[in-house]
């Protein structure tokens, strides 16, 4: 055999060795290279209302818990309305998403929905909010009664506990307008000289607090202080205050929004009790994926409150 004819033989021989090697024919499924992704976790938040700016602070704790821990946060706002809120989380429970995180628009309303969940196998945690029914794996609130009893107490504290004061509710059936009113009551009742003269709801809205506590002043002209179940609610009573010419009222909000926090600071505002939604919104991301992984997670998570004042 010629040299020729010899390098064509062995150069053959490796492509023939080289097939059976390879398994005799070419694969047309690529192999794999990496193990499959996870499926990504998906978190359904609906929010009563983000016009309010502790909601908002709510989303953005939530949000930056949810991208440094890989899960998609889907965002609802039910702008303070029950039936919209219950149609938002039904499609999020029929787009079958993990777990929903819910801050009730009314406490009681949000039952049946929950129920619903629940019957899906979508596990449920309440924010900021309670539910009056349905299965909750965990509640992550503020103490708002023990806010209450704190608010009553300063703003009784300031008006040297004797006087007229005046209570500004929120949205009737909702566990923070029942909470934060009963600690109210709760502290002002020991106080055998002061009276509480005047109870209106005002929606947790600023501009409704504005004309509910303008008419307050148009019937009462002895006015020692002011508690508000938010600081939008407080806010607009002082806006009233301000228009009507008004002075020495003394004002208490709940919830130390930045505007709250500023107004203490200006000294148009006596105080507020600080919650810490961006903590709340924190903690439910992260409870519902513990959840998620097979932690076992406590049934009520306290988020701390303090007193800010000048």
């Amino acid at each position: 055999m010629n040299s020729s004819k010899k390098i064509s033989f062995i150069t053959t021989l490796v492509l023939i060795v080289s097939f059976v090697l390879s398994g005799c024919a070419p694969s047309s499924t690529p192999v794999a290279t990496e193990a499959a992704a996870a499926p990504q976790i998906v978190i359904g938040l609906s929010l009563s209302d983000l016009s309010n700016p502790f909601f908002v602070s709510v989303q953005k704790g939530a949000q930056e818990a949810a991208d440094r821990l890989g899960a998609t946060l889907i965002v609802n706002d039910a702008s303070n309305d029950s039936a919209v809120q219950t149609q938002q989380l039904q499609a999020m429970i029929d787009k079958k998403v993990n777990v929903l995180l819910i801050n009730p628009v009314d406490s009681d309303a949000i039952g049946d929905i929950i129920k619903s969940a629940n019957t899906a196998g979508v596990p449920v945690i309440t924010v900021d909010r309670s539910a009056s029914s349905g299965e909750v794996i965990s509640h992550i609130a503020s103490d708002n009664v023990a806010g209450g009893v704190m608010a009553g107490n300063y703003l009784a504290e300031l008006i040297g506990k004797a006087g007229n004061v005046v209570e500004l509710e929120g949205i009737a059936g909702t566990s923070a307008a029942k909470d934060r009113g009963a600690g109210f009551n709760e502290a002002i009742s020991s106080y055998k000289d002061i009276t509480v003269i005047a109870k209106e709801g005002a929606e947790f809205d600023r501009a409704t607090a504005k004309q509910v506590f303008a008419e307050i002043l148009a019937q009462y002209p002895d006015i020692k202080g002011v508690f508000a179940h938010n600081d939008s609610m407080i806010l607009g009573a002082i806006d009233a205050a301000e228009e009507a010419g008004r002075t020495g009222i003394l004002f208490v909000g709940f919830e130390a929004v930045d505007e709250a926090v500023d107004a203490v600071e200006k000294g148009t505002l006596s105080a507020t009790i600080a919650q810490q939604p961006a903590e709340i919104g924190r903690l439910s991301v992260e409870t519902a994926i513990k959840y998620l992984k097979g932690e076992t997670v406590p049934q009520s998570i306290p988020v701390e409150l303090a007193l800010v004042h000048k």
